[in-house]
């Protein structure tokens, strides 16, 4: 596990458990994992594995029943709710599968809009080269229904990526999106890591967008259960097949 000068946000022995009694669901068990500054780590795992809520933890959207999560040297685990609201403005960016834009404003004010509410101006140089980078520069004063999945996504990227947060937390970013919006999304993603040093956490079921990844973390009933490095679509999709015919013996 890096060090906490190398890890861009970290859990520590986190488990969640939603429900009481004849309903309690484990949905993450002891999990400890750390993610490192300057990559794209691809979490991954069937359906119910614990992928999104860890996520949800590591972005402090939800609160842990025990462990820590830490964003730098920052423990968010005991934050008071507005000390992590604004952790989460200021030092987080969010990319969600269904955009989350708001409708009655433009893609430049989408995209502005985070740094607007933490009362910061925008780096113009910087915004002008997201701006150029996913393509918008001829849709900026258009509003979101207006545009294309495609067109929407990049917005919502752009936003995630225009402040310079820690780490961008990406649940699912092409679920939407067809083929060739998906690879425009994710090659957007990859260069924001290689040319601007971004860190980038993401979501994902699909071995093809798992591929884009430095690195792949599985989750399985809860628990991290591999960590594979340089992932590839075929060594992916090989390990997602384990796990289906553990479910079918077990079934």
């Amino acid at each position: 596990m890096e060090s906490s000068a190398t890890a861009a946000v970290r859990a520590e022995g986190v488990t969640k458990v939603y429900g009481e009694g004849g309903t309690r669901v484990v949905a993450l068990d002891d999990v400890t994992a750390s993610f490192e500054r300057g990559k794209l780590t691809a979490i991954m795992g069937p359906s119910g594995s614990g992928k999104s809520t860890l996520m949800h933890c590591l972005a402090g959207l939800d609160a842990v029943t025990s462990g820590r999560v830490f964003l730098g040297d920052t423990e968010l685990t005991g934050l008071a709710e507005k000390a992590l609201t604004t952790v989460r403005r200021d030092r987080i960016g969010f990319v969600f599968q269904a955009y989350n834009l708001v409708p009655t404003l433009n893609a430049l004010e989408n995209i502005t809009l985070p740094l607007r509410l933490a009362g910061r101006a925008p780096d113009q140089q910087w915004l002008d080269q997201v701006i150029d980078t996913v393509g918008l520069r001829d849709r900026l004063h258009h509003r979101p229904s207006e545009l294309s999945g495609g067109q929407q996504q990049r917005v919502a990227c752009a936003r995630a990526i225009a402040g310079r947060p820690d780490v961008i937390f990406a649940d699912e970013p092409t679920g939407n999106l067809d083929s060739r919006a998906s690879a425009e999304i994710l090659d957007f993603l990859r260069r924001s890591v290689d040319d601007s040093g971004q860190t980038i956490v993401m979501v994902t079921h699909d071995p093809g967008t798992a591929a884009y990844a430095d690195r792949a973390l599985f989750l399985a009933d809860g628990r991290v259960v591999e960590d594979m490095p340089e992932p590839t679509a075929d060594k992916v999709l090989s390990r997602m097949r384990g796990f289906d015919s553990l479910s079918e013996r077990s079934g």
